[in-house]
């Protein structure tokens, strides 16, 4: 069965949550229900990657999120560390997080392919071409999928060169980050191409910009789309990932998507 990340964001400004869960109280209780609804792994953030969203110093991430990884760790739980920062991905680490998950794969920071090497967790390496506040200005491809699994090809090369095992390595690639809608389904409807690369697939569509332009779009209205819709979609979407060979989604919305994986288990036997 294809494993469901549960997202707790512990910031201000993550563009579907932001602000809910910055008391580490209301984090841990979140990240403990999300568990409780299925997800077997919690992916703890404290820096918004969303279009447009500003750097925080390392720090002020490390406040948010630690505390909230040495609690869940502390119960038993399965945690991942969604960070640029080498820094906060060692600190996280000695915290008890099993996972580096780090959106640029290790371009945004130097120290990062080392970090992880030394900390001995897994690495999440993703599909990135710059920070959020431009990144839509390197979003020009000819075959967007090829063009994702060959730069994460050499992403993963890199990884290799500073010790990091290919057992250790999830490739993840990007969706939202540095691509348009179109060729955010592009990526997905190419996910074969990843998926040939050989380590585990992380897939993560939730509440993103693009689905509400689809829905958008089929309705012919401008009007907002809500987030119960965009959880639908993304429990759609991360059904059609499981079933294209992806290894874990990465969602907002446990439950929903949970249903929406076994449903789809039970029809393909």
């Amino acid at each position: 069965m294809t494993g469901i990340w549960g997202i707790v964001n512990v910031t201000p400004d993550s563009f579907s949550d932001g602000g809910r869960y910055l008391d580490v109280d209301h984090a841990v209780a979140h990240g403990l229900r999300l568990r409780a609804e299925g997800a077997t792994v919690l992916d703890v953030g404290g820096e918004s990657t969303r279009p447009g969203a500003e750097r925080v110093g390392e720090h002020v991430e490390q406040q948010r999120v630690i505390p909230v990884i040495e609690r869940l760790a502390a119960a038993g739980v399965p945690v991942s560390i969604d960070t640029l920062s080498a820094a906060t991905a060692a600190a996280a680490v000695r915290a008890g997080a099993r996972i580096v998950n780090d959106v640029s794969g290790g371009l945004a920071d130097p120290e990062m392919r080392a970090a992880v090497a030394e900390s001995g967790a897994d690495f999440v390496i993703g599909h990135w071409r710059g920070f959020s506040a431009d990144m839509y200005a390197n979003a020009e491809y000819r075959r967007v999928a090829r063009e994702v699994a060959g730069e994460l090809h050499e992403r993963m090369g890199e990884a290799a060169v500073a010790g990091i095992a290919p057992s250790r390595v999830i490739v993840d690639p990007g969706i939202g980050f540095a691509k348009t809608g179109a060729q955010n389904w592009d990526v997905l409807r190419g996910l074969e191409e990843i998926v040939a690369l050989g380590p585990r697939v992380l897939i993560g569509t939730s509440r993103k910009r693009f689905l509400a332009e689809t829905l958008r779009q089929e309705t012919g209205t401008d009007d907002e789309v809500s987030e119960s819709r965009r959880d639908l979609a993304t429990a759609v979407t991360s059904a059609l990932a499981a079933q294209a060979g992806a290894w874990a989604v990465r969602v907002h919305d446990v439950a929903a998507t949970r249903d929406a994986l076994a449903i789809t288990h039970a029809w393909t036997g």
